[in-house]
C-alpha cells in the first residue's frame, strides 16, 4: 500500500510560478484553513514569487511561512506604485500573521469651523467630514484638540454651544461672563465683527499666530490710549493665550514626523503632527513584527499602513532610510526626508527621544504585567500565566433589557476588539444569565471549523452560585480544561475585601495591597463598565422605539392623545376596547384596529 504524499509549500508555490506574468502586482499566501499568511507586492510577480521556491535561502521565519503555504492568490496592477498602495490596504484589512502590522490604528480628531451658520461654531470633530466647513488637523489626541480649543476661546472669544442651544438662548451664558465668548446668540456682537473673530481663528490654525498677535497688540495699545483699560486688559489676556502656544514653537515645519526606536526586538514609532508651524500633538505606536525585520522595512510598512486611511502631508521626516523610498514617495505623493542638520533635525531628535522613552515605559509595564500574571497563576493554581483572560458580567433593571458582557485582558492589556455583548431575553435571574452567556460563548468553540481563540482563565463576576452554574454548563459541554474563578464583593460591597471562589477550595481573599488584587479589580471593573454602558445603550434604544409607531394609520396627533391618556405605550397595548374608545379622536373602528394589533 502506497501512502499518498501532499506537496510541500515550496512545490505549491512553484506550481503557480509557471503561469505568473512578469508584471507588477500583489500576492497572498494562504494556509490550509484559508487564512492569509502574508501579503506582498512585486515589481515583477514571476521573479518575486519564484524566490520562495528555494526556502533554504530564506530566513527561518520565511521558511516557516513557506512550509505553511497551501494556496496563493494574485492581482496584477499597472504600476509598482499601485501595487504598494494595494498591499498596504490589504495588510490593514487582513492583518496577516507574517506581515509587519500597525496596531491601535484609531482615527484622529480635527477642529471644525462650521460653514453652515451665520455665526460659525468652532468644535472638535471625529469621523467622516460630512458637515460643511473648514477642518484643521489632524491632532494626535482629544486632549491636544481641547488644549487648542481652549486657546481659541480665550484669544478669539468664539462660541462653543451647539446650534440647537444657540437658537434657544435668551440671555448670555457663563462663557460670556468669563470673556470666552462674545454672545452672538443674543446679538451682543454683530455678524461682521464675529466674522472677524472667526477669520483670526482661521489664520491662527493656519500658522499665522504671530501676525494675529501683532494685530492684538496694536488694538491693546489703541484701547489703552483711549483710556479704555477694561478692553485693553481683555486684549492683554488674549495675547497671553497666544504667547503660551508660541512658546512651544521652536522650528517652522509643516508635516509629520515618524521616528523609529528599537531595543531587544521591540519597536516604537513616535508620530508627531505639525500644521501651520504648530505642534498638534504626538502618539506612540508599537508595530508587530518578527525580530529579524530590518528598521528600513518596519518603518516603510508602518508609514504605508498609517496613511492608508488618512490625509498625507506634503513632507514626512524619518530617522531611517525607508525601503523603496522613491516608490513610497510617489505612491503617497509626498516628500520623505531624513534631515542631518538644522531645525528639522532637532525636531526629529525630539521625536526619537520620545520614541525611546515610550518604548522603555512599555517594556517596564509589560515586565510588571508579566510578573502580575505569574503571581496570579500561583494564587489560582494555574499551570502557566494566562495569555487570555475572559471576564463575564451582566446588567439589567428588574429583569428588563437584560444584557451580558465579556471583556478580554492579557499581557498587553485590554483587547477591546475581542469584547462581546450578549443580548438576552428579559430575565432577573443573574445565575441563569451567566449560564446562557457561557453556553453561547463555548458552543461555537467546540465546532471543528472554528479558529476562535480559547481562554486560559474565566473570571466570573459573582459568588458560589454563579460559579456552580458556569461549571455545570462547562461539564454539560464537555469542557474540562479551562480554569474558572468567581470574584464577589466583600462585606458591604467594599473594594479590597473581595472573595474568590475556585472549584475544590474554600473561598479566600487576597492581601489588600497585593498587586494581583488591584489587577483583578481593574479588569472586573472594566467588565462592569462595559456591561453598564452597553445596557444603557440598549435601554435608550428601546425607550426611543415606540410600539405605537408600528400601528397602521395612527398619526402623531392620535399617538399623542393615547400617550397622554394612558401614560405609556405599554399601557395602551394592555388596554381594552372600551378604554381605547374613551380617548379623544379614537373612533370605535380605530380602537378595534389598535386592540387587534396588540392582541392578535
Amino acid at each position: 500500500m502506497t501512502r499518498k504524499t501532499h506537496p510541500s509549500g515550496a512545490q505549491i508555490i512553484e506550481s503557480f510560478v509557471k503561469t505568473l506574468p512578469g508584471l507588477p502586482g500583489i500576492y497572498r499566501m494562504l494556509n490550509a484553513a484559508g487564512d492569509v499568511l502574508y501579503v506582498g507586492k512585486a515589481k515583477n510577480l514571476k521573479k518575486r514569487v519564484d524566490s520562495y521556491t528555494q526556502p533554504q535561502k530564506q530566513p527561518l521565519r520565511i521558511q516557516r511561512m513557506i512550509a505553511q503555504t497551501a494556496h496563493m492568490e494574485f492581482a496584477t496592477t499597472h504600476t509598482e506604485t499601485e501595487a504598494l498602495l494595494l498591499e498596504a490596504n490589504l495588510i490593514k484589512k487582513l492583518k496577516p500573521r507574517y506581515n509587519i502590522l500597525l496596531r491601535d490604528d484609531k482615527s484622529f480628531p480635527y477642529i471644525l469651523i462650521t460653514g453652515d451658520h451665520d455665526f460659525p461654531l468652532v468644535t472638535k470633530h471625529r469621523g467622516a467630514k460630512t458637515r460643511k466647513g473648514e477642518y484643521f488637523g489632524p491632532f494626535a489626541s482629544g486632549s491636544a484638540v481641547n488644549e487648542t480649543l481652549a486657546v481659541l476661546h480665550k484669544a478669539f472669544m468664539l462660541r462653543n454651544c451647539p446650534d440647537s442651544i444657540f437658537a434657544e438662548r435668551t440671555r448670555p451664558c457663563l462663557q460670556y461672563q468669563i470673556k470666552r465668548c462674545t454672545a452672538p446668540c443674543v446679538a451682543k456682537v454683530s455678524r461682521e465683527e464675529y466674522a472677524k473673530q472667526v477669520d483670526m481663528a482661521r489664520q491662527f490654525l493656519s500658522g499665522k499666530s504671530r501676525k494675529i498677535q501683532e494685530r492684538l497688540v496694536r488694538e491693546m495699545q489703541d484701547a489703552s490710549e483711549r483710556r479704555d483699560f477694561e478692553s485693553a486688559a481683555g486684549f492683554r489676556d488674549r495675547i497671553r493665550a497666544l504667547t503660551h502656544i508660541q512658546s512651544h514653537q521652536t522650528v517652522r515645519f509643516d508635516g509629520d514626523i515618524h521616528a523609529l526606536y528599537q531595543k531587544d526586538g521591540l519597536s516604537c514609532v513616535q508620530v508627531f503632527f505639525f500644521r501651520g508651524g504648530q505642534n498638534f500633538g504626538n502618539r506612540a505606536y508599537f508595530p508587530r513584527h518578527e525580530t529579524d525585520e530590518t528598521p528600513e522595512d518596519i518603518l516603510a510598512a508602518f508609514i504605508m499602513q498609517f496613511y492608508a486611511n488618512k490625509p498625507v502631508p506634503e513632507e514626512i521626516l524619518v530617522n531611517v532610510n525607508v525601503s523603496e523610498k522613491p516608490v513610497m514617495a510617489k505612491a503617497l505623493d509626498t516628500t520623505l526626508t531624513r534631515p542631518v542638520r538644522g531645525g528639522k533635525k532637532e525636531l526629529l531628535d525630539m521625536a526619537v527621544k520620545n520614541a525611546r522613552e515610550a518604548l522603555e515605559r512599555k517594556r517596564a509595564t509589560d515586565a510588571s504585567q508579566s510578573e502580575i500574571l505569574e503571581k496570579l497563576a500561583g494564587h489560582f493554581g494555574l499551570d502557566a500565566p494566562p495569555e487570555r483572560i475572559e471576564v463575564y458580567d451582566n446588567s439589567h433593571i428588574s429583569g428588563t433589557h437584560a444584557l451580558g458582557a465579556m471583556i478580554v485582558a492579557g499581557p498587553e492589556g485590554f483587547q477591546k476588539s475581542s469584547y462581546r455583548k450578549f443580548n438576552m431575553d428579559n430575565s432577573g435571574d443573574d445565575v441563569g444569565m451567566m449560564r446562557e452567556m457561557i453556553t453561547r460563548r463555548f458552543q461555537p468553540l467546540l465546532k471543528d471549523d472554528t479558529n476562535a481563540p480559547w481562554p486560559d482563565l474565566l473570571l466570573i463576576d459573582g459568588g458560589q452560585g454563579q460559579l456552580n452554574a458556569v461549571l455545570q454548563v462547562m461539564a454539560d459541554l464537555g469542557v474540562s480544561d479551562v480554569p474558572v474563578v468567581a470574584i464577589a464583593k466583600g462585606p458591604d460591597r467594599n473594594a479590597g475585601r473581595e472573595r474568590f471562589f475556585i472549584p475544590g477550595k474554600p473561598p479566600f481573599s487576597l492581601e489588600p495591597n497585593d498587586p494581583v488584587l488591584y489587577f483583578l479589580q481593574r479588569i472586573r471593573d472594566e467588565a462592569h463598565r462595559f456591561a453598564i454602558t452597553s445596557h444603557r445603550a440598549k435601554r435608550s434604544k428601546a425607550i426611543a422605539a415606540n410600539p405605537l409607531d408600528e400601528v397602521p394609520k395612527i398619526g402623531a396627533k392620535r399617538k399623542k392623545a393615547l400617550l397622554l391618556h394612558f401614560g405609556s405605550a405599554k399601557a395602551v397595548a394592555e388596554s381594552g376596547l372600551a378604554d381605547l374608545q374613551k380617548v379623544e379622536g379614537i373612533s370605535k373602528a380605530m380602537a378595534k384596529k389598535i386592540y387587534d394589533f396588540f392582541h392578535e
